[in-house]
């Protein structure tokens, strides 16, 4: 497990390794086991959601609307990054032009 210096501590040590993981914590002092410009999934999937303004000011309380909202944005996610992927592998007669998709 991969860890930056905010959880260098023996508390987190020790559950770590009740746990059965191999803890990688960065030391105050020393560079972190993952650099910061290698982003996580997780953590570039999130940026890519927080793109969707209107899952940030969702102010609605009804879960389905939320679900709703957050279904679309991963589905628009994913369709967006298939595009991007054929458009370095494949040619095609309609390929938009343009690297940035509207």
């Amino acid at each position: 497990m991969h860890l930056d210096r905010g959880y260098d501590s023996a508390t987190t040590r020790d559950l770590l390794e009740i746990l059965g993981y191999d803890p990688h914590i960065a030391a105050k002092g020393m560079p972190a086991p993952i650099q910061a410009g290698k982003r996580w999934p997780v953590e570039r999937t999130h940026s890519w959601m927080n793109g969707f303004g209107k899952l940030r000011r969702l102010t609605d309380k009804r879960k389905t609307l939320a679900e709703f909202y957050l279904y679309l944005a991963a589905a628009l996610t994913v369709i967006r990054r298939l595009i991007n992927k054929a458009r370095s592998r494949y040619r095609w007669p309609t390929r938009p032009t343009t690297r940035r998709l509207r």
